[in-house]
């Protein structure tokens, strides 16, 4: 399995770095993601490669010019089609009022092959491409940015990710903070004692299941004091239950050694 991810942006230099590093960068090198980033103004076809315009019934700021944009969309989807790249592909504007991003979007999205990313800027993008274009519409917080860029980032390695292959430990995936409704447990790496701060014993002891339970416990916890919100969707048994309602009881840093008052 394999993803294509096509970038519109007009600021292509941004993903220079991001994509050239790292897991993302051995992912394109095997085989396993195909990613090109495209230059807008290069489909704008007046002398000055315009991509943006005064609004029509006035207002403050700049509105992205529709045909740039469906003319690249349109380059890609052939392009890809004569390349024998399975399709339809999913196109996707990053826009503040597209749908929150979430794990559960991203493996959504991890089942397509191919992915068109829609960089947004200065007022937006005008709507008929909203209409007549995208196939969705995602959000990655309830925030304004100066443009999609970052957005795109975010989505391309949630969702590369989660190609077979790309992670050096599948077992990461299965045992992972969000994807199993709650925050992950502390960690704790070499030395045991460093400055007089100690690793919990159960982690030293060898003992599988103890390790098993306190780790369980700790994600609870964290969950609880941090992202409540979370809990409404989690897995939780009978258990989890007990080990809750006894956390109403006790103070925020009880147990969880790594808790701060400011999360």
């Amino acid at each position: 399995m394999s993803i294509r991810f096509d970038i519109l942006t007009i600021f292509p230099g941004m993903f220079r770095g991001p994509l050239d590093e790292s897991m993302i960068r051995r992912a394109v090198e095997a085989g396993l993601l195909t990613i090109e980033v495209h230059d807008i103004r290069q489909y704008a076809t007046d002398r000055h490669r315009t991509t943006d315009d005064y609004p029509f019934g006035g207002g403050a700021g700049m509105v992205m010019k529709a045909p740039p944009i469906v003319e690249a969309v349109d380059d890609i989807r052939a392009r890809a089609t004569r390349a024998g790249w399975p399709g339809p592909p999913r196109i996707i504007i990053l826009t503040p009022a597209g749908r929150r991003f979430t794990q559960a979007v991203a493996e959504e999205l991890a089942h397509w092959s191919h992915l068109i990313l829609i960089c947004g800027h200065y007022e937006g993008i005008d709507e008929r491409v909203h209409e007549h274009v995208a196939t969705d519409e995602i959000s990655i917080g309830d925030y304004i940015l100066t443009g999609g860029e970052l957005p795109a980032m975010v989505l391309l390695d949630a969702v590369a990710r989660l190609v077979p292959g790309v992670l050096g430990a599948p077992a990461s995936l299965e045992e992972e903070s969000i994807s199993s409704g709650l925050l992950e447990y502390p960690q704790y790496t070499r030395p045991a004692i460093y400055r007089g701060w100690t690793v919990p014993e159960v982690l030293l002891s060898g003992n599988h299941q103890a390790i098993a339970r306190w780790r369980r416990a700790r994600a609870l916890e964290r969950t609880f004091r941090r992202r409540p919100d979370l809990l409404r969707s989690a897995h939780l048994t009978r258990q989890d239950g007990d080990l809750l309602s006894a956390l109403v009881e006790l103070p925020p840093s009880a147990s969880d050694p790594s808790y701060t008052e400011q999360g």
